[in-house]
């Protein structure tokens, strides 16, 4: 079992391997050396906040594929219900099952009390890094500033 860690600027981000939709299955190792990733912990598919942050990032896809940066939401739901909060909001971006929430403990985000994680975005750069940790919903337009000054 996974335990609770508080994850810093420069930490190696914690590998995993997640069922999604769509597309299957992704993992961190696959993008290593070729892609930043933003890993957007979200509570629940289908409420308010979590639905406003998927938008955002749907809307700004092409700034953050341009940026060579990968998307990925996350979240304790299965895949069936990523499959229908992504269809209902013509979501491009992946959205990882985290079922159990065994990422989200890893990454310090999980709410054990209430079975789901809280807000929180990580952005790893190519080598795996962890180079900057949000708590709550980040402006897409920092985050773009962001990551075209890695390098």
């Amino acid at each position: 079992m996974a335990t609770q860690t508080e994850l810093k600027v420069g930490q190696d981000a914690p590998s995993f391997k997640l069922k999604a939709y769509p597309n299957g299955e992704y993992s961190l190792e696959q993008f290593k050396g070729k892609k930043n990733i933003i890993l957007a912990f979200y509570p629940k598919d289908d409420t308010p906040g979590c639905t406003s942050e998927n938008c955002a990032f749907r809307d700004d896809l092409l700034k953050f594929e341009t940026s060579n940066t990968q998307i990925f939401g996350i979240s304790c739901d299965d895949v069936k219900s990523h499959e229908a909060f992504s269809k209902r909001y013509n979501f491009t971006h992946p959205l990882l099952a985290d079922v159990g929430g065994e990422v989200a403990k890893k990454y310090g985000t999980f709410q054990e009390a209430k079975g789901y994680a809280s807000r929180k975005l990580f952005v790893i750069d190519k080598n795996g890094k962890i180079q900057k940790v949000v708590d709550g919903m980040p402006s897409n337009s920092e985050l773009i500033e962001f990551i075209k000054e890695l390098k």
